[in-house]
Parts: C-alpha cells; sequence; structure tokens
C-alpha cells in the first residue's frame, strides 16, 4: 500500500532573523552576518508605529530577516539543527507545524568562523512546513482555508523532523529559561 503523496510533509521555507533595536552598527553586524552565513543579502526591517519611549519612529530600520526556499534551506537547516546539538525543546514546535529556535553564537553553526569584526551575535531560525494543497490560502483567487483534516500538527512536525534531521526532543524540565 502506497503513502497518500497529499499528506507528505515538506519544507517550506527557512526563515532567518536578527534584530538589533535602535543599535544601527549592530544591525551592520547582523546583515553582515546573515549574507555570511547564507551567501544572500537580508532585507533590512523597519517600524511601523512609534514608541517614544524606546525611541522608536515609523522606517526606522530594526532588524533584518532572509527566506531561503529549496534544497538551498533543506542544507542550512542541516547546519543550524547541529548547531543544537541535534535536539529541540517541545515549545520549540507551534500548533501549526512551524519550528523556531534561537541560536545564541554563530560560532555554533558548523561551516562558520569567528569574524572579529563581528563578535559574538545570535539569530533566530523558523522554519514553515506545508503539504501539498497549502496553496489554497496564499492564492490570489478564491482563497480558502486549510482544512482541519489536512494541517500540520504539533506531532505530525516533531514526527517529520525525527524521520528526516534525526532530531531528539529534549524534556521540558531540562530547558533553561
Amino acid at each position: 500500500m502506497s503513502e497518500n503523496k497529499m499528506r507528505t510533509i515538506k519544507v517550506a521555507k527557512l526563515t532567518l532573523n536578527f534584530g538589533a533595536g535602535t543599535d544601527q552598527k549592530k544591525l551592520a553586524k547582523g546583515v553582515k552576518l546573515i549574507s555570511m552565513i547564507a551567501g544572500k543579502e537580508p532585507v533590512r526591517t523597519k517600524t511601523t508605529k512609534r514608541i517614544p519611549g524606546w525611541g522608536l519612529r515609523p522606517g526606522l530600520p530594526i532588524g533584518c530577516k532572509l527566506t531561503i526556499r529549496g534544497k538551498e534551506a533543506e542544507d542550512l537547516i542541516i547546519r543550524f539543527i547541529s548547531a543544537k546539538d541535534n535536539s529541540l525543546s517541545l515549545k520549540n514546535f507551534d500548533d501549526n507545524g512551524n519550528v523556531s529556535f534561537g541560536i545564541a553564537e554563530y560560532v555554533d553553526i558548523p561551516g562558520t568562523k569567528y569574524d572579529p569584526e563581528l563578535g559574538m551575535l545570535g539569530l533566530e531560525v523558523s522554519i514553515t512546513l506545508e503539504r501539498a494543497g497549502f496553496r489554497l490560502k496564499n492564492r490570489k483567487v478564491m482563497k480558502r482555508k486549510i482544512p482541519l483534516h489536512h494541517r500540520i500538527s504539533k506531532d505530525d512536525a516533531v514526527t517529520f523532523f525525527k524521520d528526516n534531521y534525526k532530531i531528539t526532543i529534549k524534556e521540558e524540565e531540562e530547558d533553561e529559561e
């Protein structure tokens, strides 16, 4: 008996995020960090709200992000998971099958060397999973919701990562808060 192709889970995209706040020097370092790791130039994110207490105004760059898809994303996922010692917590998985975790120091990522100009920086990694047919929610004409039976649950995502990336799940008591 063959497996249903519509139920097969795949990686839709990998997003790298770096938040710098109002410090523009730190933002320049973050842009250099992400482009060094991924080989592509990230997009700067700008504020939309004014918060005087934090020194924020509309249009001020406060971070950068990069979205990677396809084979290149899967190769980077292997590197990022090995930086976390091939173990993730259940807290890293959300109810829609997405996975997010932070890497405290970029030198933990295999294949990256310490750059004295950058110092020690970290970044956030977000992985979005999808099944065939998820285009329903993003298309322009006749958008629809993904049916409940076709959505990716937390358990489905954990099983996908255990099977494809050989991760282990840490117990909740071991997590540092």
